[in-house]
């Protein structure tokens, strides 16, 4: 199976936190959370149309400003993703510099922050390179549920936790995945290629069977088009469920905090998870409102996780990733005490 995304940590699991998640068959990517990212090249920042941060501690924020200066004249939207407070802290962010060229850049860039409140409320806000960033447009954001985005091939879901401040976990989930029989294809006369987007995108719309399918390829013969059916290719597609991937970070161990990725993240394929200290410092670990390895493994076990990807350890344990790793798939797989 070919996902629709492909997750990947920014940096190591020493550097700030942040989960780069690219789309596959088009130049669009998501980013959950904006520390150091000077790891990723322009080519990949001018991808994202949409930056999730978790809360706004130095660590998971700093970027913002590398961020805005390969993007800006660059790029013409991206929307940001907060918890309490967002756009005021993006709003002090922006009015940090002097923009008295911006305004006259060809390619102007809008940025539409959004904050998420711990009861579930939402408010959005605009900043526009045209008006030199002042705050625009700020009014109440209706959600539904805890989704934070909804699109026909995805959705980004989000629930609050306790690091003695709220921090925001996510969850990125693929809508539904189409796989195509290649021989099916063969025996209608059709090869494969990028006008199977159309008919995936149509599928997971839940368009009729009259709806016409443009396709066109082209071969040693030249190029040719045709059209077809929707109704005609359905016997070609395998429908499966969606990938799903969890971000967690920055979490006390509290039943609260249990209670809530529960909600969030039963079943998930694939859970990046911060594992910041070795299970024997379980008490530091809850001063800095924290996760140990030990905790994050039985999190993911508890969450039913197919995978475990753990991140954010301690620079205590410079040279001793192998020992945090060992707890997390120890706790995950149910080993020991």
């Amino acid at each position: 199976m070919r996902p629709l995304f492909e997750p990947a940590l920014v940096n190591d699991a020493f550097g700030d936190p942040g989960l780069y998640v690219d789309f596959r068959d088009e130049r669009r990517a998501l980013l959950f959370d904006l520390g150091d990212v000077s790891a990723l090249p322009p080519r990949k920042l001018l991808r994202l149309s949409d930056i999730f941060v978790s809360h706004a501690h130095l660590d998971h924020f700093v970027g913002f400003d590398h961020w805005l200066r390969v993007v800006l004249g660059r790029k013409d939207r991206v929307a940001l993703y907060g918890g309490p407070e967002f756009i005021g802290q993006v709003e002090h962010k922006l009015a940090a510099y002097t923009w008295n060229v911006v305004h006259r850049y060809e390619v102007a860039l809008t940025i539409e922050a959004h904050e998420l409140a711990t009861d579930g409320s939402g408010r959005r806000a605009r900043f526009s390179s045209r008006n030199r960033f002042t705050r625009e447009s700020d009014e109440p954001w209706p959600r539904q549920g805890d989704a934070v985005i909804t699109e026909d091939r995805f959705r980004v879901r989000a629930a609050s936790l306790d690091h003695d401040i709220p921090c925001l976990a996510f969850t990125v989930e693929e809508s539904v995945h189409v796989n195509v029989w290649k021989n099916r294809l063969a025996e209608l006369g059709l090869p494969t290629g990028p006008w199977l987007r159309a008919v995936k995108r149509a599928v997971i719309a839940g368009a009729p069977d009259e709806t016409p399918i443009e396709i066109q390829w082209r071969d040693r013969d030249g190029e040719h088009g045709e059209t077809r059916m929707l109704g005609e290719l359905r016997g070609s597609l395998e429908f499966v469920p969606g990938r799903r991937i969890g971000y967690v970070t920055d979490a006390r161990y509290t039943d609260a905090n249990l209670r809530a990725l529960d909600g969030l993240l039963a079943g998930v394929d694939i859970l990046f998870i911060e594992s910041v200290f070795l299970g024997a410092e379980t008490e530091h670990a809850e001063r800095k409102n924290h996760l140990t390895a030990v905790q994050a493994g039985a999190i993911a076990r508890r969450l039913g996780a197919r995978a475990v990807v753990p991140f954010h350890f301690s620079p205590r344990y410079e040279g001793r990733a192998s020992e945090l790793l060992a707890e997390v798939q120890a706790a995950w797989r149910g080993e020991g005490g």
